[in-house]
């Protein structure tokens, strides 16, 4: 069994789908939309496969996000190198996004970095 794809609701769905794109190598079909609901989606793929899809609809609950809270805690991205952690993690704090964690070794082991980006939504940057 794998994952198939992993689906998040956002308002701004151009600005998410450029995200992945520019900053984790995604590449993005051109999109759905349903005239009849107003629903929108673009599936965004990886190199080995993965697929997230972020969608959107009219009147979305855009509740407070805490990042100590329950649910989904954060998408991670292997980039294959601490070098790469390193020069991301410098890219998305030049480009004004929060680095909340690392670039640094956790106690089990993980080399990685946390952003808060896409609409306040953790990522997770790690070899």
């Amino acid at each position: 069994m794998k994952i198939e794809h992993i689906a998040m609701y956002v308002n701004d769905l151009e600005a998410a789908r450029d995200f992945f794109i520019k900053y984790l190598g995604a590449t993005s079909n051109d999109g759905y939309h349903n005239a009849d609901t107003g629903f929108r989606s673009y599936f965004v793929s990886f190199d080995d496969g993965a697929r997230i899809e972020i969608m959107n609809k009219p009147k979305m609950d855009d509740a407070s996000k805490s990042l100590n809270r329950t649910g989904y805690a954060h998408i991670a991205f292997s980039v294959g190198s601490s070098k790469e952690v390193d020069r991301l993690t410098r890219l998305l704090s030049e480009d004004g996004f929060e680095v909340i964690s690392g670039p640094r070794t956790t106690g089990d082991g993980y080399y990685e970095s946390c952003i808060v980006a896409i609409e306040k939504n953790q990522i997770e940057i790690t070899v």
